[in-house]
């Protein structure tokens, strides 16, 4: 490729990077989006899309108890056929990158690179194609890649995005990591039919989440049958894959047919030329950005997304590379975005979701609190003969009882909690979902009536 001179360069074409292409070439701007893999990166390929499509599935599973109860034949045993899983998660996944091809190509000053790039500095990036790109102003969005421990027989470790290569179910697994990551793998994976242990290292999941739900959260999953090991020490693997055996403290015996490490992700910096560039990494190895303008240490390059050391959150990183694009070539940026109004969804089994602060975090900082909660089974859950219940929590504070928190455990939480997330940004009170008439009979009306 020859040199050329354009208005932006965007490194990374996952959600974060395709957002900001896509607004800017929108706005007139000459885009050039460098994106070796796959278009949509971890979210589309290996991570939000694929992991949902398997989370449907295994909600269908857990599902078929109550339509016995509710007078549907159905055998007792239902056989998966995960090659026929895969097949329609994949259809799907290509269905997604077909609609960005479409975009890519009603946007005449968008160009599309399969190439690598590397900062060189004064605007300058280098194309493994032996290339240069000039660009007034550079966005980074790399992403982020698991990161797996090292100890003896590491390198049988599966990553989380190994899973979803997987040609078939493994009928015992280990998943190490309390987190979102390994919460979400062990209930979908438990629910389409695998042994599942989950070694956690600390004494609960889910740090950041509300400690109530969490532990409510843990004694379910239990109830339906994956085993937890809270205190678990993973020092070694012994054997070959399909015949693990785990070496450490608080774990379990027998053999294993994989082990995932779902501990933690590292920021896609290696070979971009940030130090030429003038780019520093915080203390974490993370891109290093100003959290209101996204501006990087170096003049004219931007950072959004999980490689900005922000929340590892999709549509965050949408958020950004938008607001970052109409910053650069629209309108202006608008209002900063306030992290603690993110909404966030654990697709765990029962779903876990919260927006704003936590019963703990809100008492730390305010002090004193009001929390409302509802406790109880779902008419779903009644009239088919389960027993998991739904806890729901409201955290206010104030005199006035401004909701600053709104947590959601149980089936459905994943879909009610985006309402009352638009809330908190209005500033809601208590007095107003106690003004709002509940909708009969629903899980969400126990929200606006809980004690």
């Amino acid at each position: 490729m020859s040199d050329q001179q354009t208005d932006l360069v965007v490194i990374g074409g996952g959600s974060g990077g395709l957002a900001s292409a896509i607004r800017a070439a929108r706005h007139g701007a000459r885009v050039t989006l460098l994106e070796p893999g796959a278009i949509g990166g971890t979210c589309v390929n290996a991570g939000c899309v694929p992991k949902k499509v398997m989370w449907e599935a295994a909600q269908l599973a857990g599902h078929l108890p109550r339509a016995r109860a509710l007078g549907l034949d159905l055998p007792e045993t239902v056989a998966l056929d995960w090659g026929r899983l895969v097949a329609a998660r994949q259809a799907y996944i290509a269905r997604i990158h077909a609609s960005y091809q479409r975009t890519f190509d009603g946007l005449p000053g968008l160009q599309v690179l399969p190439l690598r790039g590397r900062l060189l500095g004064e605007g300058r990036i280098a194309t493994d194609d032996g290339g240069q790109l000039q660009a007034a102003q550079i966005i980074l969005a790399p992403g982020a890649r698991p990161h797996l421990p090292q100890f003896p027989g590491s390198q049988w470790l599966h990553s989380s995005d190994d899973v979803f290569a997987w040609q078939q179910r493994p009928q015992r697994v280990a998943i190490i990591g309390g987190g979102y990551i390994a919460v979400e793998l062990a209930g979908l994976l438990n629910a389409l039919g695998s042994q599942v242990h989950l070694l956690v290292r600390g004494k609960g999941l889910l740090d950041g989440f509300d400690h109530e739900l969490a532990e409510h959260l843990a004694a379910s999953m239990a109830a339906h049958g994956v085993q937890l090991h809270f205190g678990a020490r993973l020092q070694g693997l012994h054997g070959q894959p399909g015949a693990l055996q785990l070496r450490g403290d608080g774990l379990p015996d027998g053999l294993f047919d994989t082990v995932v490490a779902a501990t933690g992700r590292r920021a896609n910096t290696d070979g971009l030329g940030l130090e030429q560039a003038g780019v520093a990494l915080d203390e974490r190895g993370f891109i290093r950005t100003d959290p209101a303008s996204l501006a990087t240490s170096a003049k004219g390059i931007w950072a959004v997304g999980d490689a900005s050391g922000q929340l590892a959150l999709t549509p965050l990183a949408v958020a950004q590379g938008r607001r970052l694009a109409d910053a650069l070539f629209g309108p202006g940026a608008g209002p900063a975005i306030n992290a603690e109004l993110v909404p966030s969804v654990v697709f765990s089994h029962p779903p876990l979701g919260k927006v704003g602060l936590d019963e703990a975090t809100a008492r730390e900082r305010f002090g004193q609190v009001q929390v409302y909660r509802a406790n109880f089974r779902s008419l779903e859950e009644g009239a088919g003969g389960g027993q998991q219940r739904h806890l729901f929590k409201v955290v206010c504070t104030g005199p006035e009882q401004r909701v600053v928190g709104v947590h959601l455990l149980g089936e459905g939480s994943d879909e009610m909690l985006q309402g009352f997330a638009v809330a908190l940004q209005c500033g809601a009170r208590w007095a107003d979902f106690q003004r709002t008439v509940p909708i009969h009979p629903t899980a969400a009306e126990e929200v606006v009536l809980a004690k």
